[in-house]
């Protein structure tokens, strides 16, 4: 079973080309975060409340993507919100990026192509080999939008981190979107680490806009 970090980047890789879908960096780094949040708790190792997070269980999972995070919160003497560790734990989000594509690959679910240009690298792209796994993702989620059932945590899950990314316009049709629209906001209020991961996000772009705006007043 893949993790949320690397189901997740499969969604946002493009067919055509292998490349990320645009995300803003900021947005990305959070939705990792969260991903990685939300594994630990998958793995019953933290858990949340509306003011806290709150370490279960300090053993490590034998897992490079959560446990550098786990070790952090088991270091920390005072209890922190799921905001704190959202924004802690991006920090890192390049690093961990980077080892959940490596692991993609070691799957045989991606290939790493590294573009040159004159023996200058110029970007690197994740040609998918096996698509089997990022469709079975989509499945989920389709699964879910589109129907009464009472969703699993995974599921849950997944469809936090899509919206959160802004994707789902790129995984529905505007029709699709609008029909779905309801169901997305119902499911996403069952995951707090959710909740914080996407308030966080939202904080970040409002500062930006205000940001802006402040600059053209002046």
């Amino acid at each position: 079973m893949l993790r949320f970090v690397e189901e997740i980047l499969l969604l946002l890789l493009r067919d055509d080309d292998g490349k990320l879908i645009h995300v803003p960096e900021r947005t990305l780094d959070r939705t990792i975060a969260g991903a990685v949040l939300m594994d630990l708790a998958m793995e019953n190792r933290i858990d949340t409340d509306l003011e806290k997070l709150m370490l279960i269980d300090s053993t490590p999972v034998g897992d490079g993507l959560l446990d550098p995070t786990l070790a952090h919160i088991a270091a920390q003497r005072e209890e922190s919100d799921a905001r704190f560790w959202v924004e802690h734990t991006a920090a890192r989000a390049e690093g961990i990026r980077e080892e959940a594509f490596a692991r993609l690959v070691d799957h045989g679910i991606l290939e790493r192509h590294d573009d040159r240009h004159l023996w200058v690298f110029r970007s690197r792209r994740y040609p998918v080999v096996d698509g089997t796994a990022e469709r079975e993702v989509k499945l989920r989620i389709m699964g879910v939008l589109f129907s009464d059932e009472i969703p699993s945590p995974r599921d849950v899950v997944i469809i936090c981190l899509a919206d959160a990314c802004g994707i789902f316009g790129e995984l529905l049709s505007k029709v699709e979107l609008e029909q779905a629209a309801a169901r997305i906001e119902q499911v996403r209020k069952l995951d707090l680490i959710g909740q914080a991961m996407t308030q966080a996000i939202r904080d970040i772009e409002m500062w930006l806009a205000s940001s802006t705006v402040s600059r053209f007043v002046l």
